[in-house]
């Protein structure tokens, strides 16, 4: 258990330590930097959350993310590229929150993934909301590939070391399908 949370821990890390390369007029899918991950428990004590929950909240996080910015691109987009692959997205985030909803449920004690954007997923897109023209999918596009490698990053890790069966599942069988959004998003 301990070696699974190191793992963990270090590929939350690979993702912080992406982000931080980032410049910043585009903002990491930093999801270490969402609120608290602690809860209070029965008695109002505070909680830690589980790695498992963790990655359950990154991987949600991350498909809102992917939702939001999409519908954003598939209004705003100039490029007929940008929207078709926005369109994309949009259905294939939905899809695998569906997955990921579904494999939490599966965990012991049950997971409910809790998505909340990151400070820097916030501003990038409140900073795609300002853009318009070819510099909104200019924007749009490495946005695209920033989230969908930190993404497969997180999922990697987790594949390799998480606790959870049904979770590890989930985060080995959408690797190919992160890793062909993510060269889609590099031709954008």
């Amino acid at each position: 258990m301990i070696k699974h949370s190191a793992l963990l821990a270090a590929s939350l890390a690979v993702v912080s330590l992406t982000a931080c390369n980032k410049k910043e007029a585009e903002p990491a899918a930093d999801m270490t930097s969402a609120p608290a991950a602690d809860a209070l428990d029965e008695t109002g004590a505070m909680q830690a959350e589980s790695p498992s929950q963790a990655f359950a909240n990154m991987a949600a996080a991350g498909d809102m993310f992917e939702i939001e910015t999409s519908k954003l691109a598939a209004e705003k987009a100039v490029s007929a590229k940008v929207k078709t692959f926005a369109k994309q997205m949009v259905s294939a985030h939905t899809a695998s929150t569906e997955k990921l909803t579904a494999a939490a449920a599966m965990a012991t004690p049950p997971i409910t993934p809790t998505p909340r954007l990151s400070a820097g997923q916030e501003a990038q897109l409140a900073d795609l909301k300002a853009k318009a023209g070819s510099a909104f999918d200019e924007a749009y596009a490495k946005a695209q590939v920033g989230a969908h490698q930190a993404t497969l990053d997180t999922l990697k890790g987790y594949a390799a070391g998480g606790e959870e069966a049904a979770l590890k599942k989930f985060a080995t069988d959408l690797v190919p399908t992160v890793t062909a959004h993510l060269n889609m998003a590099k031709g954008l």
